[in-house]
């Protein structure tokens, strides 16, 4: 697998799947306040990949879930359970999203999947620590496809 490393807007790559950093689906969408990733994604996508999400339930620290689309151009989104309960992410919750997400990847036969720096908002990692984890996660796993990691420029 060759992944790329680039910096832009998580919504413009050119990817047929991309993954959100969500939380453990415990508090309902709709009572939270959009923000980051998953904000920008509620924002252009709509409420539909949220209420799909819904049926999943509680979903256990790192787990995936694949949902449709809504109004964005992909096939679908991937979201990972990367925050816990108090709302911050940890090496091992980073690492388990970024396998489960790869499972999702795998499972669903995508070509191309593109990861933003999973636990920098909310969660509270370091940009280039989260980098170096998502990385070395991804070297991990046999895959043929593209991989990107998109970093948000600020």
């Amino acid at each position: 697998m060759e992944i790329e490393i680039v910096e832009g807007d998580l919504l413009e790559q050119d990817v047929e799947v991309i993954v959100n950093p969500w939380n453990r689906n415990i508090i309902p969408w709709w009572l939270l306040l959009p923000q980051g990733v998953s904000g920008a994604i509620r924002k252009h996508a709509g409420t539909v990949p949220f209420r799909q999400l819904r049926l999943y339930g509680p979903m256990p620290l790192g787990e995936a879930a694949i949902t449709g689309p809504g109004k964005l151009k992909f096939k679908g989104i991937i979201h990972v359970a990367s925050i816990n309960a108090f709302w911050f992410a940890t090496e091992r919750a980073i690492r388990t999203s970024v396998k489960n997400a790869m499972r999702v990847v795998k499972n669903e036969e995508y070509g191309s999947v593109a990861f933003p720096l999973l636990g920098t908002g909310t969660g509270g990692f370091a940009r280039e620590q989260a980098r170096r984890i998502i990385q070395d996660e991804l070297e991990k796993v046999e895959f043929e496809g593209r991989v990107l990691i998109v970093m948000f420029p600020h």
